[in-house]
């Protein structure tokens, strides 16, 4: 099984379809995408929601470590993929998955105590400002949820976000049943309906409407794993809100290569908590990448967890340019190499296996989910 686990990883970049040097576009690349559906669904027992929200992970197992971990097998990787999903009325059921390759498918944790810094020297951070901005896309596409962290729309109904918001990796957080989403909407003045009465010298002032959450997904590698050198890589959820939002919201891709990435950057926005009511953006170089996560010194602080990663890039199909989501922000990590302490904000990676999983979550179709 080890053998077809590495032939299942392998398989799923071998599509990886680059463009010629004499090609000055970055572009989205085609993968093979696998598919995973359900095999069977267990009814569980209501959870206690007992544990503490955190806005951020911890993990002592960095790109060293990552990269000589071996290949998980077959059945590990069903079982990772394997997933809980909790409803607004407090139900919870465990689902098993099967993962299958089509052929001819062409369609194409805690470590030591430590003064943890997610600001990488200069504060390269970007407060957004003004109704132009806020309400429009990119920016648009980025939500808050209620214990404190960001997510970002993915579908009509669907926020994409980190797992350990919801989750601790043992029991699910106080206010998870009754999860709500926040989007950003300008404050009226003086009893007015949606009058343009912007300041230029000041910040119009926004406020937060609430939708309430419908159902949660969580990968059972997120619940199996508790934060250690495994959840991390599976730190990753996905809300079905009760209702549609209405906005604009950005696709998500399989993670390229960071060297394929425009510049070697990634971009994303959140609700960093030290600049409270605040959406923060910014963009930063990736240092490293392994299978599952991407590494980087982006400056971020708590809150920001769960922000979705996109790059902007050529859509040969469609011949446009077009923003994708390709990981969702972690958290802070630092990792003793040697004695010597190394820094990283850790974002994980949409692979080809995660993107079948989060697309069927949100279609309900594998054949919507071929193209990632």
């Amino acid at each position: 099984m080890a053998g077809l686990s590495t032939l299942i990883l392998l398989l799923c970049a071998a599509k990886d379809v680059m463009p010629s040097s004499s090609h000055w576009k970055p572009t989205w690349p085609s993968y093979r995408v696998p598919v995973i559906l359900p095999q069977s669904t267990l009814n569980l027992d209501k959870p206690q929601f007992d544990a503490e929200a955190r806005l951020e992970v911890v993990s002592p197992c960095g790109p060293v470590c990552h990269k000589s971990s071996p290949l998980p097998t077959y059945e590990e990787v069903k079982n990772y993929l394997s997933y809980e999903t909790l409803y607004a009325n407090g139900s919870l059921t465990e689902t098993e998955v099967g993962i299958y390759i089509l052929s001819n498918s062409g369609d194409g944790s805690q470590g030591k105590s430590r003064t943890k810094r997610q600001i990488y020297g200069y504060d390269s951070r970007f407060s957004i400002f003004g109704k132009d901005f806020l309400l429009n896309y990119p920016f648009s596409t980025s939500v808050k949820l209620s214990t404190g962290c960001t997510g970002t729309l993915v579908a009509e109904k669907h926020v994409l976000t980190a797992a350990h918001c919801i989750h601790d990796g043992k029991s699910y957080v106080k206010g998870a049943q009754k999860l709500r989403v926040g989007f950003l909407k300008p404050k009226l003045k003086d009893g007015s309906k949606g009058a343009n009465i912007t300041n230029s010298a000041m910040p119009e002032k926004m406020k937060f409407q609430w939708i309430r959450v419908k159902r949660t997904h969580v990968p059972k590698g997120w619940i199996k794993g508790n934060a250690n050198d495994i959840g991390m890589d599976y730190d990753y959820a996905l809300l079905e809100l009760k209702k549609p939002h209405k906005r604009k919201f950005m696709k998500i891709g399989v993670s390229p290569p960071a060297r394929h990435l425009p510049g070697g950057r990634i971009h994303f926005s959140g609700y960093d908590n030290d600049r409270p009511g605040n959406l923060v953006y910014r963009f930063c170089d990736v240092k490293d990448e392994t299978y599952d996560l991407l590494y980087q010194q982006c400056d971020a602080q708590p809150g920001a967890s769960g922000s979705g990663v996109y790059v902007r890039m050529w859509k040969r199909q469609n011949h446009k340019w077009e923003r994708k989501i390709i990981g969702i922000f972690s958290g802070h990590q630092w990792v003793d190499l040697n004695g010597t302490p190394q820094d990283f904000n850790v974002a994980v990676r949409i692979t080809p296996l995660k993107y079948a999983q989060i697309c069927y979550w949100i279609k309900g179709n594998y054949l919507d989910c071929r193209e990632g």
